[in-house]
């Protein structure tokens, strides 16, 4: 995150050390499939308000094709931060949680699909701040078709500015 300007960080409060953008690795595992890799970036730019734009995109490591991406806000709603999010898939996602020492531990709030969007029942993230806000951890727990409620994605990211 540019330093220089903090006028776009104030309307933020705590949520402003998840500003920037990360980079780095992570894997994912699920019953119904093969265990992967993946690289990962994460921009959450602040616009001045209290929200953060979020983008997530993924590559098949070093470089490869893309495999996912998603947009969204992480947005202050009082004293809860919302993590808004909507996939190319057809998913639209509304989380919510408290912020405690740089966890946001979100609870499903919405999920909603389109109707040729594959049978994801549930989904669950978890942000959390690392090493002095230089590392950015998260996980994705889901349910699909059959399949209750399962740790799904983790990837830890360094602050890439």
């Amino acid at each position: 995150m540019d330093q220089t300007q903090p006028d776009l960080l104030a309307p933020l409060g705590e949520l402003a050390a998840f500003a920037g953008r990360w980079t780095g690795g992570g894997s994912g595992h699920y019953p119904t499939i093969d265990d992967f890799s993946y690289d990962e970036e994460i921009e959450l730019s602040p616009s001045g308000k209290p929200f953060l734009f979020y983008r997530s995109r993924t590559r098949k490591p070093g470089g490869g094709m893309p495999m996912h991406t998603e947009t969204g806000y992480l947005r202050l709603a009082g004293d809860t931060v919302e993590l808004l999010v909507t996939q190319p898939t057809g998913f639209v996602e509304i989380h919510r949680a408290t912020l405690s020492d740089g966890v946001l531990g979100f609870t499903a709030h919405a999920l909603n699909a389109s109707p040729d969007a594959k049978p994801v029942h549930q989904i669950r993230r978890r942000f959390e701040l690392l090493e002095d806000g230089a590392a950015l951890a998260y996980d994705m727990w889901m349910a699909f078709d059959t399949t209750p409620m399962t740790h799904h994605l983790r990837a830890e990211l360094r602050r890439a500015n």
